[in-house]
């Protein structure tokens, strides 16, 4: 059995093996680069690489890279080895601070949305010191910044930085007026859950579609899925817990905190999370979470997949991100405490958040917004496309009573009577869970559910961290400008509450009375990705994300447009991938059906004229309709492919794959789905779902 603590972080340069091998002045000087959020002086890098080097080589590294995350949603590293020539044709290993803290990928092989042209390839990775470095398959990897020649950000880490900056900046001013000096640092936290399904790696090497597209594009339902719900937190079965009993072991070593782990509610689903961090650290670790369930699956003939809805019918899988604020002195800025109504420093910061997901509700949806995603929200395991907030029955009435100048009676929590007097009493929580909602408080901190599991976690919380650190700034400079700060307290909370409660939501989000309750209430209802990013380049949101430094006009358009790019990429794919697997797979098992069948028609017709040949000759006549169905489908999509190369601007292309390519797939999928469900199993190209959902023991 693992010494848990003993491997913990055994792979990480962390604070406590920098204490170990850097001269003390090294130690102090990088803590306080780290703590200032400053440059760090070329001589203390010098050190640091050559100590960092060391450590790494002792572990068995023999090359660094500096590990990015570009705007492709995934990791990228550029591998280079420690060795340096001699002039006596020997080697020696060599790592200086100049290479630990920057790095020159070709920054024109990525997406830049055009900040970048092909042949401007220059590019530069940073060294992040608030995220430790970590050995990865003999590597060392320097979690790094990505920008272009010109500065501009080209990752997903520097806007989630910049807003880290930004949310610590206007938290303070707050904290100060309330007479807190002592706080050096506000910083945004967040314990990311993980969805995941696991499936037989021979059966996924059988479906084009899963190896293109992460999902399957057809699929008729098997008899069971997840109607009895037997699956959810049930026992974990043999491969799957070698599986997580692996992923657990190597996480640990590289610093995850991985916590939990269990099934989730389809079949073949599961969800692992961590313990709370500081966000970029989550961000790091969420990455490589999805990269070593990928790369550990494989170990056991398994396949990890990350899309969010790789099987219809049944859960897709999402990611949430459970987000609140906390001081350098260890306070939980979200933390109502015992009696929330008397909190003002509480419920400032609470209605910061109200204020913040009311104004910012379409950069909410857009940064989750993703071909995969539209496949998931809304249905009934996800939160819809409308941005609402669950606060629970305590806070609601709390709120409600200071806006209508009402006394609030503060409830004394109970203790649960179960009924069974061997089971342990427990106080009674004051607010139940809310599993639709898409933005719910749950304690001390708030679960941002509408994530997908694929999804990079910096796009969400940088947008958290910003419109927060918004609402925040507008606070300040009102309450800084006040004559009676109590008094100005007071009417700004009363006000918020007012202006923004039609945010609130604590009922049933997947409702049909809610879509229509939302509308009355003028929220938006952003349904698809191609309906959602106009908003991201909206003068509101420029001015927002100019303002707080998060990014320049000039890189808001280009990930207008590397998301617009992204978007019809994936459904081109996907519409290419059906017409090769209808026409090299489903074609043919349906003439070999038909071909077999007649085959039994026309012998037992030379037999006997007598013999019945109904039930065969019925079959023939309703797979012969479909498979004329099936071609008209077919040069249906091949046409509207084709067409919307003819398209020249990116918006209108990526409508037009929304509204006509996509409905196109969807309607040869149902046509193949029931053709399905006709043709003899031996004759099928490929693994069904009942094989690929249930092949997993």
């Amino acid at each position: 059995m693992e010494n848990i603590p003993g491997i913990f972080g055994s792979m990480v340069f962390n604070d406590k093996v920098m204490k170990e091998r850097l001269p003390k002045d090294v130690y102090k000087a990088l803590k306080r680069t780290i703590a200032e959020q400053k440059h760090l002086n070329l001589d203390v890098a010098n050190v640091v690489a050559s100590a960092m080097k060391e450590w790494a080589i002792e572990k068995g590294a023999t090359h660094f890279t500096h590990w990015f995350q570009p705007m492709t949603g995934v990791t990228a590293e550029k591998h280079d080895s420690f060795i340096s020539p001699t002039p006596d044709d020997n080697i020696i290993m060599e790592f200086s601070g100049k290479e630990l803290v920057r790095g020159e990928p070709d920054a024109s092989s990525f997406p830049s949305g055009g900040i970048r042209s092909t042949f401007e390839a220059r590019g530069y990775t940073a060294w992040d010191p608030t995220s430790y470095a970590f050995i990865k398959d003999n590597t060392l990897c320097i979690p790094t910044a990505f920008c272009s020649y010109s500065g501009e950000a080209l990752d997903k880490k520097t806007p989630l930085l910049r807003s880290m900056e930004a949310i610590d900046k206007e938290a303070k001013r707050i904290l100060k007026l309330f007479g807190h000096d002592e706080v050096k640092r506000v910083s945004a936290t967040v314990g990311p859950e993980q969805e995941f399904f696991l499936i037989d790696k021979a059966l996924y090497e059988k479906r084009p579609d899963l190896i293109y597209c992460g999902r399957t594009l057809f699929g008729a339902r098997p008899p069971k899925g997840q109607e009895l719900e037997d699956h959810y937190f049930a026992s974990i079965k043999p491969r799957v817990s070698a599986f997580m009993k692996e992923l657990d072991t190597e996480l640990w070593k590289l610093g995850v905190l991985a916590k939990t782990k269990h099934n989730e509610v389809a079949p073949a689903q599961h969800e692992v999370a961590p313990i709370f961090t500081t966000v970029n650290i989550a961000a790091d670790h969420n990455q490589l979470v999805m990269e070593l369930m990928k790369t550990i699956a494989s170990k056991h003939g398994l396949v990890c997949l990350l899309h969010e809805k790789p099987f219809a019918g049944v859960n897709g899988s999402g990611k949430h991100n459970n987000w609140s604020i906390s001081t350098d002195t260890g306070i939980n800025l979200l933390e109502p405490g015992e009696t929330p109504y008397d909190n003002a420093q509480f419920l400032l910061f609470l209605c910061a958040v109200i204020k913040a997901v009311d104004e910012y509700q379409d950069l909410l949806r857009i940064s989750v917004a993703s071909a995969g995603n539209d496949h998931r929200l809304g249905a009934n395991e996800a939160p819809p496309a409308i941005i609402s907030m669950f606060l629970g029955d305590e806070l609601t009435e709390i709120i409600e009573a200071i806006e209508n100048d009402t006394c609030y009676n503060q409830k004394e929590k109970c203790q649960m009577e179960i009924g069974a007097t061997v089971l342990p009493h427990f106080p009674k929580d004051n607010t139940d869970r809310n599993r639709t909602s898409p933005f719910a408080f749950t304690g001390n901190k708030f679960e941002f559910r509408m994530l997908g599991s694929s999804a990079s976690i910096s796009d969400a919380n940088a947008v958290l961290n910003t419109i927060v650190a918004e609402s925040l700034s507008q606070f300040a400079d009102r309450l800084e400008k006040a004559d009676d700060f109590k008094a100005e307290l007071t009417s700004l909370i009363k006000e918020t509450i007012k202006n923004h409660k039609r945010i609130i939501f604590n009922g049933n989000n997947y409702s049909d009375e809610w879509v229509k309750e939302a509308e009355k209430r003028g929220l938006l209802n952003l349904k698809s990705t191609v309906d959602a990013l106009p908003y991201l380049i909206s003068e509101k949101n420029i001015k927002l994300f100019t303002k707080h430094n998060i990014f320049s006009e000039a890189e808001i358009n280009s990930r207008y447009q590397v998301m617009l790019e992204k978007y019809i990429k994936v459904l081109h794919i996907e519409a290419l991938t059906m017409l090769d697997m209808t026409r090299r797979g489903i074609i043919p098992s349906v003439i070999n059906y038909l071909k077999d069948i007649s085959e039994v028609v026309n012998n037992k017709k030379a037999i006997s004229k007598d013999f019945s040949c109904k039930l065969e000759e019925n079959l023939i006549e309703s797979i012969s309709n479909l498979s004329v169905s099936l071609y008209k489908h077919i040069e249906k999509l091949d046409n509207s492919i084709l067409e919307a190369k003819e398209k020249e601007d990116l918006l209108e292309t990526a409508k037009y794959y929304r509204e006509v390519v996509f409905i196109n797939m969807q309607e040869l999928r149902s046509v193949v789905d029931e053709l399905e469900t006709k043709i003899g199993k031996k004759y099928w190209s490929f693994p069904t779902y009942g094989e690929l959902l249930y092949s997993v023991y």
